[in-house]
């Protein structure tokens, strides 16, 4: 029997960890494992193992084995050689652990498929979940959980939000969560979980599926095992919270390098497209679009049609945005009478009252406000594009915050375009810090404005 999603919730929220492998040594894997869960500030208990131990490892009491403990274990972090994990494996089984995750690389994506089956064996033997082997771990910001063997100074740690992300691998997994460090958003969890000797595709996406905390789901994946139950899963997930997913391995170099990576097979990457338009996936063809795509599912609300408006105060990257919103599938809006009545009577003669509406290069906050108040409320405008050229003389921090107090209290999805150099992007991390997206291209904001209105009519029931 596969694992229930909540045996999950002891790796993923663990009251008491052992490091297996935990060392003294700066340049060894256990000792930035140790020193991750004490910089984030772990307030469980930690047990530091070592088969060399000295009495304590970091200023920590340390341990010869598990079985010296002597009190309760809820995750155990193997962090030694391939050939001795089996055994620390069983140590941990007979100590009563209640998971585990194996960071140790050495398994089926080097060949040594005898030795990672003797792992599964295990961890089925005992009910231990086990994630890995040749993977990172997790990370969970809110019970400060840390077991990737990165040093905090290399890469950022995301900030406490609603994103869960998954990947079968550790180095896009840590480049990832380095991007998402660097944005407005936050993390839910982090699960890298390699070569899926035990705890595959189908538990991840079932515990993250049911988990309070995980708003929007992103992964990336190299092949799944169990396909149909992988649909079966995905087919309620997705009619609850969106699934953004890459897959690796979409070409017959790319399948190859999958299966000498993490050991997985790739398949037909034509059939996995199939399946997850089916089921209401949103594909990421590359990483900056899983980004694009978790920051506006995260912070906006569902759609109910794909008319777009356009607000802009400058004329060329109005063309620009109206472009990439026909190439992505959607329809610019046309505003009723009455709002455009309104805008007359409010806008000065220099702006044409059309789509997309140029606000000119001298608007402020007043302006774009009074402009959003009759387009957010006209029934014929189901989303809004607002671009902001911070270069101009109107555009500063009053507009910038005015933007996302208007947007933040209108019930239909309201994102940001502004291009432009650091005091642009100063800006545009003030918004999204306050939980508007603002993208860097047309392109990335149109398409992923496509990407929230085409799983929003998934929701919906629309074709």
């Amino acid at each position: 029997m596969k694992n229930d999603y909540k045996s999950l919730s002891h790796i993923m929220m663990p009251k008491s960890v052992a490091i297996i492998g935990a060392s003294d040594k700066p340049d060894k894997v256990g000792h930035v494992i140790l020193q991750n869960y004490i910089d984030a500030g772990y307030s469980g208990k930690i047990y530091p193992v070592n088969v060399k131990n000295e009495g304590t490892i970091m200023g920590l009491k340390a341990y010869a084995s598990v079985l010296e403990i002597k009190r309760p274990i809820d995750l155990g972090v193997i962090a030694v050689p391939a050939m001795a994990v089996p055994q620390v494996m069983e140590e941990c089984g007979r100590a009563g652990a209640k998971g585990l995750i194996v960071v140790s690389g050495g398994f089926s994506e080097v060949g040594n498929t005898q030795l990672q089956d003797q792992l599964a064996s295990i961890a089925k033997k005992y009910s231990m979940p086990t994630i890995g082997p040749n993977c990172l771990g997790v990370m969970d910001p809110r019970s400060r959980i840390d077991t990737m063997f990165l040093p905090t100074y290399k890469i950022d740690r995301p900030k406490i939000g609603g994103v869960s992300f998954a990947a079968q691998s550790g180095a896009v997994g840590s480049a990832v969560l380095d991007m998402i460090g660097s944005e407005g958003f936050g993390l839910a969890r982090f699960i890298s979980y390699g070569n899926a000797a035990d705890v595959d595709e189908v538990d991840i996406l079932n515990y993250l599926g049911n988990d309070k905390d995980t708003k929007v789901i992103v992964y990336y994946m190299e092949g799944v095992k169990r396909g149909r139950e992988f649909i079966d899963v995905a087919k309620r997930v997705t009619k609850v919270k969106p699934v953004v997913i890459s897959k690796g391995g979409v070409t017959e170099a790319g399948a190859g390098a999958a299966h000498s990576h993490t050991a997985s097979l790739a398949g037909s990457s034509q059939a996995y497209e199939a399946v997850f338009r089916q089921f209401g996936f949103t594909i990421a063809r590359d990483l900056k679009d899983l980004i694009n795509y978790a920051k506006i599912f995260d912070t906006q609300p569902l759609a109910t049609g794909k008319r777009v408006a356009i607000l802009t105060n400058g004329g060329g990257i109005g063309v620009l945005a109206t472009d990439a919103l026909y190439n992505n599938g959607l329809e610019m809006a046309k505003l009723t009478k009455e709002s455009e009545d309104s805008l007359r009577k409010m806008m000065p003669d220099t702006v044409n009252i059309r789509m997309p509406l140029d606000l000119v290069g001298d608007a402020d906050d007043k302006r774009y406000i009074d402009a959003l108040s009759v387009v957010g409320d006209d029934p014929n405008v189901d989303a809004i594009i607002t671009i902001v050229l911070f270069q101009t003389p109107g555009a500063d921090s009053r507009l910038a915050s005015s933007i996302v107090s208007f947007a933040s209290k209108l019930n239909k999805p309201v994102i940001g375009l502004s291009v432009g150099g650091s005091y642009t992007h100063s800006h545009k991390m003030m918004m999204e810090n306050e939980g508007m997206p603002v993208y860097e291209s047309p392109d990335d904001a149109a398409g992923s404005l496509a990407a929230l209105i085409n799983y929003s009519r998934y929701r919906k029931g629309i074709a």
